[in-house]
């Protein structure tokens, strides 16, 4: 576990009646306001990467359907281009981090990611989750995520300023898997975990997100079969409800980016999504990025990294604008 996420979980702990209690306002229908836990009294590594730049962050803990959230994993992180903006004028991005789906790499590797697209006059709402190791896993995961999103609305209300009508959901890696679920939930069955959004985004980028799972597994992917608990043919009915290209809503507008050199999550399972989902009516691009594997993807210091921000820019801010 990174410095950020210890200090960040006693710190959690310690304000949580302030933040899901006392810290809470009512509007006029009802819903809880949140209050969030001031980037002054984050982490010191956390907080300086916010001093450094243009942008304002936030860190809010969401609540889990189950009882008592875990003040270490479910919390999300708002980024703001600083200053005043008028109501409804910002557009927002859900940013979802990779892994494999375990507990070895959190959020918190996504400070900069984030940071470097609120610089670009987006909403980031950087999203942690329990995952294998940590108390994740399927069900788990995938729950958190549902709510995570469905938490999205009262952060709105927190902050007028954010576009709540438009959002791009965006993900790696195992995020890019759950960025594409977490769009598609909607299909769901109603005792499917997930279903029944209170929110929905309106696109999607995966970046070298596991988007055919089946695939996936047939290529030697182990970690799939470790977050859903088995192979397709042992548990069939998990991936019939998570894998992307078995959810594919035509109506939602996808974007699938890879690196032409990732040996992690062949281009092939992102080519398989973009392809079923146009032969499905929908708009779906696939963008293969040279020189690029699974991790420079997202590393700020590669080439690709500039085009990635500037993919992800365009679609919000084109959402928005819609």
């Amino acid at each position: 576990m990174s410095t950020l996420r210890r200090t960040a979980g006693g710190l959690l702990a310690a304000m949580t009646a302030m933040t899901l209690v006392a810290g809470c306002s009512s509007d006029t229908d009802g819903s809880a306001v949140p209050a969030p836990i001031p980037a002054s009294e984050a982490p010191d590594s956390f907080a300086q990467v916010i001093a450094s730049s243009n942008v304002d962050a936030e860190r809010y803990v969401y609540p889990v359907a189950e009882g008592e959230s875990d003040h270490d994993q479910n919390w999300v992180d708002l980024f703001m281009p600083k200053g005043d903006h008028p109501d409804g004028s910002v557009p927002l991005v859900v940013l979802i981090h990779g892994g494999s789906w375990q507990s070895q790499i959190g959020a918190d590797t996504f400070v900069t990611f984030a940071r470097r697209l609120a610089e670009r006059g987006l909403a980031v709402y950087n999203v942690e989750y329990r995952r294998l190791g940590s108390g994740g896993g399927y069900p788990q995961t995938f729950a958190d995520v549902a709510a995570a999103i469905d938490f999205a609305p009262q952060i709105g209300k927190a902050n007028p300023a954010i576009d709540m009508d438009n959002a791009v959901v965006v993900g790696h890696s195992a995020g890019g898997q759950l960025a594409m679920w977490a769009g598609t939930r909607h299909k769901l069955d109603d005792d499917e975990v997930g279903a029944k959004p209170k929110y929905r985004p309106t696109s999607v980028v995966s970046l070298a997100g596991p988007l055919d799972m089946r695939t996936a597994v047939k290529l030697g992917d182990d970690r799939i079969v470790r977050a859903l608990g088995g192979i397709p043919e042992e548990v069939p009915e998990r991936y019939t409800s998570v894998d992307p290209i078995q959810n594919i809503d035509p109506s939602m507008p996808t974007i699938a980016m890879v690196g032409a050199k990732d040996r992690v999550v062949p281009p092939v399972v992102s080519r398989n999504y973009v392809d079923a989902a146009t032969k499905a009516g929908g708009t779906a691009n696939f963008v293969l990025l040279p020189d690029t594997n699974h991790v420079t993807i997202v590393d700020p210091a590669a080439p690709a990294f500039t085009r990635v921000l500037e993919t992800i820019s365009r679609a919000a801010h084109n959402a928005h604008h819609d």
